[in-house]
């Protein structure tokens, strides 16, 4: 069997960006239209620009099992409303693979759902480590005044489910400025998932 030559990519902390990569994608604030509590502050912000949120560059060598992509991560500071700036969500398609995410510089927070709607928020900063295990729905947020940078990794064969944020109407608990910095906010619109959905989740990774 062929084997794949192995790489180098560098991380630079400063661009946010990850050398070599074999892919970039962005999404702009109205990339995000219809995630935040605050529609008018929304609607206010785009008007102004529509600027870019969230930056994303990695390698993927394949997407076979076994395989790794993993990368970088830069989001911008910034709030609207209440809320910090954070990135869209997701469960991985394969819902038991899991993830890790090292800080690079800003600081952050990993927000964490259960698929029964269990919510954790871990402070990343830099140099921590941040364990996503296999099953939870999760999502980065810069609570930071400086861009948030980390980089990523996570097997090739994982995906990702957007849609599962969409249909519950958000994640559960949004982060929001508080005298102490940031604070965990019900969502108003969320819904609970029905049992069906839940096992149908844990029973299309088996």
């Amino acid at each position: 069997m062929p084997l794949r030559e192995p790489v180098i990519c560098p991380v630079s902390v400063a661009t946010g960006r990850l050398g070599n990569a074999s892919g970039r994608y962005e999404k702009r604030l109205s990339d995000l239209l219809g995630l935040y509590e605050d529609s008018a502050a929304f609607e206010a912000e785009l008007n102004r620009d529509d600027r870019v949120v969230y930056e994303v560059t990695d390698y993927r060598p394949s997407a076979d099992a076994g395989d790794m992509i993993f990368g970088v991560t830069r989001m911008s500071p910034g709030r609207i409303g209440r809320e910090y700036f954070f990135t869209r969500g997701h469960i991985h398609a394969r819902a038991d693979r899991p993830e890790i995410y090292y800080g690079e510089s800003g600081q952050g927070i990993m927000l964490l759902e259960s698929p029964e709607g269990e919510v954790r928020a871990l402070p990343i900063g830099p140099r921590d480590i941040v364990y996503v295990p296999p099953y939870w729905i999760h999502r980065s947020v810069n609570v930071g005044d400086d861009d948030l940078v980390m980089t990523f990794a996570y097997p090739a064969d994982s995906g990702q489910d957007y849609g599962i944020i969409e249909r519950s109407g958000g994640m559960r608990s949004r982060v929001v400025a508080s005298a102490d910095g940031w604070a965990l906010a019900d969502n108003a619109a969320y819904r609970l998932r029905a049992p069906a959905e839940i096992d149908a989740l844990f029973a299309r990774s088996r």
